[in-house]
């Protein structure tokens, strides 16, 4: 049976440590991770917070959530937001802090329990959502694939295996990808 929004935010206001997500009305827990999945979107996210001005972009590392519609809503492991984006809401105490607008960048780190879940599910919402910059890294193959959205709305794809990776909605960030897995 389907979850509606109300459930699943109730859901997620009394159980703020369950890392609920809801795929398209069915309520799913994220799992615990591997040493590697955290210490890269840690060190990830600590790259980008080290480069973007504060008052006016935010960085997350597994918290906020991404939404379509009224029925999918994912916590991504990394995203970068514009501050006036969580303006609604973020001195609130009684609300998530959900963004509905495309993001400049969310991004997923493979792991063995997510791995599937993230390509299958996930990614192909946030092209949906019209996300400018979705990142899948993996630490094990040490490979970085980008979809990046062009003006006609399609996404370029693209994999990288080390070096400065410049971001393309955010053009001012350099993530050293040697740097972040070494």
């Amino acid at each position: 049976m389907p979850v509606s929004e109300r459930t699943y935010t109730a859901v997620v206001l009394e159980d703020p440590e369950g890392n609920w997500e809801l795929h398209r009305g069915r309520l799913r827990e994220k799992p615990s991770m591997t040493f590697r999945h955290n210490a890269d979107m840690t060190y990830l996210g600590a790259q980008l917070i080290a480069q973007l001005d504060r008052r006016h972009y935010e960085v997350r590392i597994n918290s906020g959530h991404a939404r379509r519609l009224d029925v999918t809503y994912y916590i991504p492991d990394v995203m970068v937001f514009p501050v006036e984006m969580a303006a609604a809401f973020k001195d609130r105490d009684d609300v998530l802090e959900i963004y509905d607008a495309p993001l400049p960048l969310v991004v997923e780190v493979w792991s063995p329990s997510t791995g599937g879940y993230d390509v299958d599910a996930k990614l192909p919402e946030y092209r949906n959502r019209g996300d400018l910059e979705i990142w899948r890294l993996h630490p094990f193959e040490r490979t970085l694939t980008m979809w990046r959205r062009q003006p006609d709305g399609s996404y370029k794809e693209s994999t990288v295996r080390g070096g400065n990776v410049r971001l393309f909605a955010l053009p001012d960030v350099v993530v050293d990808l040697d740097a972040l897995w070494n």
